[in-house]
């Protein structure tokens, strides 16, 4: 199958199940108002989804990381801006709507904490590690007055949106990849420095709990995908297994074996 065929099918099967939840979702809806036909929307609640891949959360290694944040120039008004949107993004893991929509009102100086406004309208407070406060101050002290209530703007005072974040991510990206060959293999979207920021919580917390409530989930399900790409909590695990012993012994060729090898060298 080639490549279009394969993005073909993929979308085809993105849209079947997008339909088929909204058609579980509608008979859920059914079954406490329509008794009568009860045995037909169980059946219809039945009807299992396809099974696809569930592949690993790409997220960057620290080198790769670093490499990324030191990409802007910090002695221009742009640089010191993208420094502390790349801080940002990381530090909180912020999704990008959270970053963009981030406002002066929600940074909390006194303490360097910002409060969040993610999915479903549920709020959280974060505090900003040392490194990201520091580029945030720097950007406030040089942002100057402007209309918008956004932290981050453009040069012309209007509020970047998440396009203009995605491309100035995938700029600093070709940059750092200079110095980090492994950047070049990889995507590096807005949401990979979410992830990002959650693997890194995870190796230094061991409490996927903790990665939750930082990141804004409304159940530890969705987070417990981050578990399954730490490879911290594999080796922590070998450590406390004894394996079973291996059978010891040494491979004893036979003559035949020493006749056919010395016949064909």
């Amino acid at each position: 199958m080639r490549a279009p065929q394969v993005a073909w099918f993929c979308s085809v099967q993105t849209v079947l199940h997008g339909r088929l939840a909204a058609i579980k979702s509608f008979f859920r809806f059914l079954e406490y108002r329509q008794p009568a036909a009860l045995d037909q929307v169980r059946r219809v609640l039945a009807i299992p989804f396809k099974k696809t891949d569930t592949r690993l959360v790409p997220y960057l290694l620290r080198e790769e990381l670093q490499a990324l944040l030191d990409a802007p120039d910090p002695t221009t008004r742009d640089g010191i801006r993208d420094r502390a949107m790349l801080h940002m993004a990381v530090c909180a893991g912020l999704r990008v709507s959270e970053l963009t929509g981030l406002k002066i009102g929600d940074i909390d100086m006194s303490s360097m904490s910002i409060r969040v406004v993610g999915k479903g309208r549920r709020e959280r407070a974060l505090p900003l590690w040392k490194p990201a406060a520091t580029a945030l101050r720097a950007w406030l002290a040089i942002r100057g007055k402007v209309a918008t209530p956004e932290v981050f703007v453009s040069a012309r005072g209007e509020p970047l949106s998440r396009w203009g974040f995605a491309y100035l991510l995938k700029q600093h990206a070709a940059v750092a990849a200079r110095r980090q060959q492994g950047l070049a293999k990889k995507r590096v979207s807005p949401h990979v420095l979410r992830h990002t920021c959650a693997m890194i919580i995870l190796q230094a917390t061991q409490d996927i709990r903790k990665v939750s409530l930082w990141l804004g989930h409304a159940t530890l399900t969705t987070t417990e995908v981050y578990t399954r790409g730490d490879p911290t909590e594999k080796l922590e695990a070998m450590e406390e297994i004894v394996p079973p012993h291996l059978r010891r012994g040494t491979f004893q060729p036979t003559d035949k074996l020493i006749a056919l090898l010395k016949s064909t060298s």
